[in-house]
């Protein structure tokens, strides 16, 4: 069973200011190595969870630019 958001340690991107906070996340690192992400300002929504291997690759992408805007 997942355990809710109120239970869970919430790490807050450091980029989540970096545009006046409208693309706010945050991410918690689960028992058992899934990681969740949810929406700072809807934090009462259900979070997206990824496994461990999902979120490296995701990193990965992140570090190489493939999201930046062109």
């Amino acid at each position: 069973m997942r355990r809710g958001p109120q239970q869970d340690r919430w790490r807050t991107s450091s980029f989540s200011n970096s545009d006046g906070g409208n693309n706010c996340v945050e991410v918690a690192f689960l028992p058992g190595g899934e990681v969740a992400v949810r929406d700072t300002k809807a934090r009462s929504r259900a979070s997206h969870h990824h496994t461990a291997a999902a979120w490296d690759a995701f990193l990965v992408g992140v570090r190489a630019g493939e999201f930046d805007p062109s």
